[in-house]
C-alpha cells in the first residue's frame, strides 16, 4: 500500500479524484479491484497534500453509485447464470460459496444488503449484479445503493482524515507518543484483519464441504 500511496502522491489532485472514482466504479460493477485501498490511500493524501477530502469522498460516492447501477443492469440482463459462469471463471473471488453467501445476505436483509454490502468486501463487488439477477426493484435498489455509497465513502474518508490530522499534530508535538500509538494500532489492526480473514476462510470452506452432501 505504501508504494501505491507514493505513486498516487505524484499525480495532480484532479487525477486522484478520477482514479478513485474509476477504480471504485469498476469494482462495484463486479470486477475485483482494490477500491477500498484506493479510497484509503487518497484519504491519507488529503491529510498532507492539496487533495481535498470532500472531493475524494464525492468521487468515491459517484463511483460507487454509478458502478453499482451498471452492475445491476448487467445482472438483470445476464441473470444468475451469468454470475455462475463468472464464478467458474474466477473461483477464488466468485466461486459457488461466495455466491451462496451473498444470496443469503440478500435473503436475510432484502434490499438493504446493498447498503450493508458497501462495508463488506464480498458484497461490495457482488451486490449490484446480484440485485439485478434477483430482480430487485431498481427504485429500492437505487435508494439503498446511494445511501450505502455515500455513507461508506464520506465515513471512510473523514474518519481517516480526522485521525490523520490528529496523528500529524501528535507527531509534531509528541513524536514518541505518536510512534507508539501508530505501532500499537498497526499491530492490533493486522491481528484483527488476519483473524477475521481466517474465520471467513474457514466458514467458506465449511460451506463448500457441506455442498456435495446436500446434493441428492
Amino acid at each position: 500500500m505504501h508504494q501505491i500511496e507514493e505513486w498516487m502522491a505524484t499525480l495532480p489532485a484532479v487525477w486522484v479524484y478520477v482514479l478513485v472514482g474509476i477504480v471504485i466504479g469498476v469494482e462495484s460493477m463486479g470486477v475485483p479491484l482494490p477500491g477500498e485501498i484506493a479510497l484509503v490511500t487518497a484519504s491519507l493524501l488529503s491529510v498532507t497534500t492539496s487533495v481535498s477530502p470532500w472531493l475524494v469522498a464525492g468521487a468515491a460516492s459517484a463511483g460507487a453509485i454509478i458502478g453499482d447501477s451498471v452492475g445491476y443492469l448487467i445482472g438483470r440482463r445476464g441473470g444468475r447464470a451469468l454470475l455462475e459462469r463468472f464464478g467458474r471463471r474466477f473461483p477464488k473471488h466468485f466461486g459457488p460459496p461466495h455466491l451462496a453467501k451473498a444470496e443469503r445476505a440478500f435473503h436475510r436483509w432484502g434490499v438493504w444488503a446493498v447498503f450493508f454490502g458497501r462495508f463488506i468486501a464480498l458484497l461490495r463487488i457482488l451486490a449490484g449484479p446480484l440485485a439485478g439477477a434477483l430482480r430487485v426493484p431498481y427504485g429500492k435498489f437505487l435508494i439503498a445503493n446511494a445511501l450505502g455509497g455515500i455513507t461508506w465513502a464520506f465515513g471512510t474518508v473523514f474518519a481517516i482524515y480526522t485521525i490523520g490530522q490528529a496523528a500529524e499534530k501528535w507527531l509534531k508535538d509528541f513524536s514518541w507518543v505518536a510512534l507508539a500509538v501508530a505501532v500499537v494500532a498497526g499491530v492490533v489492526t493486522t491481528l484483527y484483519v488476519r483473524r477475521k480473514a481466517a474465520a471467513e476462510a474457514r466458514a467458506l470452506q465449511a460451506e463448500a464441504d457441506k455442498e456435495p452432501a446436500a446434493t441428492p
